[in-house]
C-alpha cells in the first residue's frame, strides 16, 4: 500500500476512492428508494385503508353497521369504517373540477385514517351550518383542489350527483351546497387535488344509495399480515365480498417501485465494476514495479502461493477501505438529506414534495460484500501474474 513511489500510491488511492464513490452511491441511492417506499405507503395508507372490502354485484353494502363490527373482532384488526366513495363534479364561484368524494362516518374514520391529523386550516368537523334561512352541510376537502376552486375556510360550494339515473332520465343532475370547514394537506398529489370529504349521510343522499355503503376499509396492527388477514376476513364472511389488500389494490405502483429500485442498484453498480478495473491496473503496475522484490522474496523462500497472497490481499485492502469510505460518505450525506431536505421533488410527478432517506443496514452490508467480492476477483489476475515471474528472470534484469 505505500509503495514509495508517488504514481503507484496515487493509483492506489485513486483505486479506493473509485470504489468509495461505487458503493456511497449505491447506498444512497437504496436510502432514497427505500424513503421513496416508506413515504408513500405511510401517506397513502394513513388515507385510504390496509384492507378493503367491496360489494361483488350490487354495488352497495346494504346492512353495514354489523358488518364493521363483525370484522372489527378479527384478531389484528384495529378498527373498521364504512364509508362512500363517488366521482362527481365540484363548482365554486370562480371555477370547477372533477372530484372524487368521500363520505364519511368522523367517528369512525378517525380511527382508520389520518385525515383528521392531516387538516392544516379549519376543523376536522361536519356538522351542518344552520343559518337563518337554510341548513348546509360542511365539507372537508384538500389544499391543492381549494386552491383550483379558489375556495377557504367558510366558502361554499356546488356538489352534482352524476349517475346513470340522472343521464337515462335526461334529468338534470342533482345538486348540493356544501361550506368548507376543513383544508388538509397529506402531501400526495392525488389526495390534496382531488378529494373531499362530506359526511355518510350527505352522501347518501346526494348520491342516492338508501342506507348503504360503497365499501369498508380497516386498519390492521400490522400492514405486512393484510394479505392472510384477507384470506382469513374472506373465509369468516362467507366469500360474500371481493377482500383486497394494500399490496394488491395497490400492486402497480409498489411492483414499478421495486423495479426501479433494481434497475438504478444495477446501473450505479456499475462504478464498482470500474473501480474493479482500476484496481485491476494498480496491482498490474504494482507487479511490474515490484519485481525486483518479488524476485527477492522468491529467492529467501516464497512460495508462488505466498506472493498471490500478497496481491490478493493488497486488492482486498483496496476494496475494504472503499467500502468503509463508502459506507461512510453514504451515512453522511444521507443525515445531511433528512436534516436540510436539499432534495425536492415536483409533487405533481412524485406524489410528494420532500423525502426522508430511510437505511436499511442489510442493503448496505449487500452492497459491501458484493463490492469485497468483486475486488477479490480484480485481485486474482495480477496476483496470478505475480505469482509466475521467474526469479531467474528478475535477478538477470
Amino acid at each position: 500500500m505505500k509503495s514509495g513511489r508517488k504514481f503507484l500510491s496515487l493509483s492506489t488511492w485513486i483505486s479506493i476512492v473509485g470504489v468509495m464513490l461505487g458503493v456511497g452511491v449505491v447506498c444512497f441511492v437504496m436510502a432514497l428508494h427505500n424513503g421513496f417506499e416508506s413515504e408513500i405507503r405511510s401517506r397513502l395508507l394513513g388515507t385510504t385503508s390496509h384492507i378493503s372490502i367491496f360489494p361483488k354485484q350490487t354495488g352497495i353494502i346494504e346492512d353495514y353497521m354489523p358488518l364493521v363490527k363483525q370484522v372489527e373482532e378479527i384478531d389484528g384488526v384495529i378498527a373498521a369504517s364504512p364509508f362512500i366513495y363517488y366521482k362527481t363534479a365540484i363548482s365554486s364561484a370562480s371555477g370547477g373540477d372533477g372530484v372524487m368524494v368521500r363520505g364519511i362516518i368522523p367517528e369512525l374514520e378517525e380511527n382508520t385514517a389520518n385525515i383528521k391529523k392531516d387538516i392544516i386550516l379549519g376543523e376536522y368537523d361536519f356538522r351542518p351550518l344552520i343559518t337563518e334561512d337554510d341548513t348546509i352541510q360542511t365539507m372537508v376537502i384538500g389544499n391543492q383542489l381549494a386552491n383550483r376552486l379558489g375556495v377557504y375556510l367558510g366558502e361554499s360550494v356546488i356538489l352534482y350527483s352524476l349517475n346513470k339515473e340522472t343521464f337515462s332520465r335526461k334529468s338534470p343532475p342533482k345538486l348540493a351546497k356544501f361550506y368548507i370547514a376543513g383544508i388538509f394537506e397529506t402531501g400526495m398529489h392525488e389526495f390534496d387535488g382531488q378529494l373531499a370529504y362530506i359526511s355518510l349521510e350527505s352522501a347518501q343522499k346526494l348520491f342516492k344509495t338508501g342506507d348503504g355503503v360503497t365499501a369498508i376499509h380497516l386498519k390492521l396492527e400490522d400492514i405486512y399480515m393484510a394479505e392472510d388477514l384477507s384470506a382469513l376476513i374472506d373465509g369468516i364472511l362467507g366469500f360474500k365480498y371481493d377482500v383486497i389488500p394494500w399490496n394488491v389494490l395497490y400492486k402497480q405502483l409498489f411492483t414499478w417501485i421495486e423495479i426501479e429500485k433494481i434497475v438504478l442498484m444495477l446501473g450505479f453498480l456499475l462504478i464498482v465494476l470500474v473501480a474493479a478495473f482500476s484496481i485491476i491496473s494498480t496491482l498490474v503496475m504494482m507487479t511490474m514495479e515490484k519485481r525486483q522484490e518479488i524476485g527477492i522474496l522468491k529467492t529467501i523462500g516464497f512460495t508462488p502461493a505466498a506472493i498471490r497472497k500478497v496481491f490478493i490481499l493488497n486488492g482486498l485492502w483496496i476494496g475494504f477501505g472503499g467500502v468503509f469510505a463508502g459506507w461512510l460518505l453514504a451515512i453522511v450525506a444521507i443525515a445531511i438529506q433528512n436534516e436540510f431536505e436539499i432534495i425536492s421533488l415536483p409533487p405533481d410527478i412524485y406524489f410528494i414534495s420532500y423525502l426522508p432517506f430511510v437505511i436499511k443496514w442489510y442493503e448496505f452490508l449487500l452492497a459491501g460484500v458484493f463490492t469485497i467480492f468483486i475486488c477479490f476477483l480484480a485481485a486474482i489476475f495480477p496476483a496470478h501474474q505475480a505469482a509466475k515471474l521467474s526469479v531467474i528472470k528478475v535477478l538477470r534484469k
